[in-house]
């Protein structure tokens, strides 16, 4: 069963797959693995809405240097991270593997003893590794979230150069949150907020920081670019931003750009997105000027669904951060390579961030670990003609919550769902984004056998190393939650 599973992988949930009204054209992709290796270019941004980017249809949000790339690239309309939260949504990119399987089901949580000498396992080889060992130069810069202790550091799992925060999120700053770690040290606290310790350049503490995060971590990748075009290697860029994030802060510059936005939250995050863009645009330069942007892969992404009650909108998806629901880890994303990836096109069927791991390899002619299992698949051959990487195959998702789990199942056009411990549902996703018509007595065997696919599935996650909030892990043992009780009874809900 392990062997079926490893390939069902991505997207997980549900998105308008098969029989997709916006149906995907063969010659929508055109790319094939080019001798020369590729650079390959990461941008993932946090918390950043389904449509709060031009190329998803924002209107109030202005993105023309991210809208450039998506216009002259292929747009994922079905893109998928593994989880609807930060850190196990990237477990899931730098493994290649349901988090879930890895025991990183949960954020790891900010200025906790038990998530001390925690992070993901050291027995998994990350896809920055692979690629090193490929000859690669690898950089990181900006959000970590895979363990903040020194066994878990950037430069240690195969990334060459690393400037950033390894906690879950931070302020954006520098005059405020160096004042405020300083003052805290000055009393004595042994704990400081995450959201405030100095900033990692290589694993030393960054003296003096002078700019505003978002401008900081885009000029440390355009200083990536510079130096990595000096070399006679390619190079693979994980530019994790921090926006647009909570805290909700911006630019007075950028704020004065978004003046006619009356809702404070929503003018704030776009500022916070605009940064992002002129960051993009920086860095799109820096590759040009380098002679490096038209064997660049650049691929840009969200690490999970816009949180709603900040500023942020996943219309038409249902619902936003931390759901199993569509809006939740359905994200904005695209591929981009000149001459490589089809210009202006949209391809329909679902990608995952798993997939990153065996495609970039795959581009990368770089060698998988022996015995390593991937849930994601290379899907660059069925990208390049148009088709559907997983026909038939189911993906899922799964969120543990407060004593139950929510689970989502996609198979071809059809998902189903369980959430709030209500009775499971199902939509045909291809019709139906924003999950409202619920077709399970219509379809009972259909659900059944989608339903049943889940639980064989949950046979094969692990133990929680970490629980977030740790109030969890007294709920996990009183509710036997490893057991799903019930979670996959048909019969059984509200």
């Amino acid at each position: 069963m392990l062997r079926t599973i490893k390939y069902l992988p991505l997207i997980i949930c549900f998105l308008s797959l098969c029989n997709c009204k916006e149906k995907t054209k063969p010659e929508i992709a055109n790319a094939k693995v080019a001798v020369e290796r590729p650079n390959i270019l990461v941008v993932m941004c946090d918390d950043l809405g389904y449509s709060d980017v031009g190329f998803n249809g924002a209107k109030d949000i202005t993105t023309p240097e991210i809208d450039k790339l998506a216009s002259n690239g292929t747009i994922m309309t079905s893109g998928y991270v593994s989880h609807p939260f930060c850190g196990p949504s990237r477990a899931g990119l730098m493994t290649g593997k349901y988090p879930h399987t890895l025991g990183a089901q949960f954020n790891l949580p900010a200025n906790s003893e038990v998530t001390v000498g925690k992070g993901v396992s050291l027995k998994e080889t990350f896809i920055s590794t692979v690629l090193h060992d490929a000859g690669y130069y690898t950089g990181a810069i900006g959000k970590w979230h895979l363990g903040p202790e020194p066994a878990y550091h950037p430069n240690r799992r195969g990334f060459d150069y690393y400037h950033g925060f390894l906690g879950g999120g931070h302020n954006y700053f520098p005059e405020q949150y160096t004042a405020a770690y300083n003052r805290q040290r000055e009393q004595g606290k042994k704990v400081i907020f995450d959201y405030l310790k100095p900033l990692d350049h290589n694993g030393e503490e960054v003296k003096n920081p002078t700019e505003y995060l978002t401008d900081e971590l885009s000029h440390k990748a355009v200083e990536f670019v510079d130096n990595a075009s000096k070399r006679e290697n390619p190079f693979f860029l994980f530019l994790a931003y921090n926006a647009p994030h909570v805290p909700l802060e911006a630019k007075a510059e950028d704020l004065e750009k978004f003046k006619d936005i009356k809702d404070e939250n929503r003018r704030t995050y776009a500022a916070m997105v605009y940064a992002v863009d002129r960051g993009v645009g920086e860095l799109v330069t820096a590759l040009k000027e380098n002679g490096q942007f038209d064997n660049t892969l650049i691929v840009f992404l969200s690490d999970n669904g816009g949180k709603v009650t900040k500023g942020a909108t996943n219309f038409p998806l249902r619902e936003g951060k931390g759901s199993t629901c569509e809006g939740g880890y359905r994200v904005p994303m695209f591929f981009h390579w000149p001459g490589k990836v089809a210009s202006g096109q949209k391809f329909s069927y679902p990608v995952s961030a798993l997939d990153f791991y065996p495609t970039f390899a795959n581009l990368a002619q770089a060698e998988i670990p022996e015995g390593k299992e991937l849930n994601g698949k290379d899907i660059w051959p069925a990208f390049s003609t148009g088709k559907n990487p997983r026909k038939g195959e189911m993906v899922f998702v799964l969120r543990h919550r407060e004593g139950y789990s929510d689970v989502g199942v996609r198979q071809d056009q059809w998902k189903a769902l369980k959430t709030n411990q209500n009775t499971w549902k199902l939509f045909n996703i291809d019709e139906d984004m924003g999950e409202e018509n619920d077709l399970s007595h219509q379809y009972p065997e259909q659900l059944a056998q989608m339903v049943a696919g889940a639980k064989e599935w949950s046979k094969f996650h692990a133990e929680p190393q970490w629980f977030d909030p740790e109030e969890l892990r007294e709920i996990w043992k009183e509710k036997d939650m490893a057991k799903f009780n019930g979670t996959f009874d048909l019969d059984e809900g509200k």
